[in-house]
């Protein structure tokens, strides 16, 4: 199970990066930075902390199995949310209710958030040995 999460988080991580760089690449040629802070969370939260997600499961066997499928759905979820729901907020496309980009917003941050957590607590829950 651990492997199969660990290809799944690594392979989100590769869209945000891909994303990210495209989102990067757009802002500059565009000469406009309105898209700098959705840009900085893509790269950081989904494609880095993401990708260190599934290279820690590659690496470390974990006891409680049933929390690595918790981190997994909260990451992707959480990291989804956050930078959607940040694109929503800053950038207002399509009129989109303020109200609805604000809760996307907070409710993907929190489910990141819950996903940070349960990532320190499953640290702790890895096996004696610790690598594979």
């Amino acid at each position: 199970m651990q492997e199969k999460w660990s290809i799944r988080l690594i392979r989100i991580s590769a869209i945000f990066g891909i994303i990210g760089a495209f989102l990067g690449s757009h802002m500059a040629g565009a000469g406009s930075y309105a898209f700098r802070p959705i840009h900085a969370h893509i790269l950081l939260v989904g494609w880095l902390s993401v990708f260190a997600w599934g290279v820690f499961y590659r690496i470390y066997k974990v006891r409680a199995k049933k929390m690595v499928a918790a981190h997994g759905w909260t990451a992707i979820i959480g990291s989804i949310g956050l930078t959607a729901g940040m694109w929503l907020q800053f950038m207002k496309p399509f009129d989109v209710n303020e109200t609805f980009a604000l809760i996307f917003y907070i409710v993907g941050g929190s489910v990141l958030l819950v996903s940070f957590v349960l990532f320190v607590l499953i640290t702790f829950l890895i096996e004696k040995e610790g690598r594979r």
